[in-house]
C-alpha cells in the first residue's frame, strides 16, 4: 500500500467513523436514550456481557465501533483497487451504493443473526432516517478518499 493509498484511507477511517458515531449519538440522545448506552449497545455484539460494563463498555463500544469502520474502509479501498473503475465513477454515486450496501448488511444480516432484529424493519420512516445518514456519513467519505488515482 502507498503512503498517500494509507494516509487516504486512514482519513476515510477517521472521518467516516467519527461522523457516523457522532450521528448515533445525536439520534440516542434525541430519542431519549444515552450516548454511553449507545455504545455498550455496539460493544454487546462481539461482547454480550457489555452492556452492564459502565464506562468500560462504553470505550469497548467506541473500540468496536471503529474496527467496524476499518474493515469498512478496507473492503472499499480494496474493491477499488481491484476494480479502478469504482474510483473513477463519481464519488458521490459509487458512495450511495456502497452506503446502501453497508446498511443492508449490517441491518439485514448482522444485526438479524446477533440480536433477532427485524428486516426490513416494521417503521420505513425510522429505517429510512437511518439509511440516508450511513450513506452521508459513511459512503460518502469513503468513497471520496478513495477516488484520486493515488489512492487506487
Amino acid at each position: 500500500m502507498t503512503t498517500a493509498r494509507r494516509s487516504a484511507a486512514l482519513r476515510a477511517w477517521l472521518i467516516a467513523g467519527t461522523l457516523d458515531i457522532a450521528y448515533a449519538a445525536v439520534l440516542s440522545v434525541a430519542t431519549g436514550g444515552s450516548i454511553g448506552g449507545m455504545l455498550r449497545g455496539v460493544a454487546s455484539g462481539p461482547f454480550p456481557g457489555a452492556s452492564g460494563w459502565g464506562a468500560g463498555g462504553a470505550i469497548a463500544g467506541l473500540g468496536v465501533h471503529y474496527a467496524i469502520m476499518a474493515a469498512m474502509v478496507a473492503a472499499w479501498f480494496a474493491a477499488v483497487r481491484r476494480w479502478p473503475p469504482l474510483g473513477a465513477w463519481p464519488w458521490w454515486i459509487t458512495g450511495t451504493l456502497y452506503g446502501l450496501f453497508l446498511y443492508l448488511v449490517m441491518n439485514a444480516i448482522v444485526l438479524p443473526l446477533r440480536f433477532g432484529s427485524p428486516f426490513p424493519p416494521d417503521d420505513l420512516a425510522k429505517a429510512a432516517a437511518l439509511l440516508v445518514p450511513h450513506i452521508i456519513f459513511v459512503g460518502w467519505p469513503i468513497a471520496w478518499f478513495a477516488r484520486n488515482k493515488e489512492t487506487r
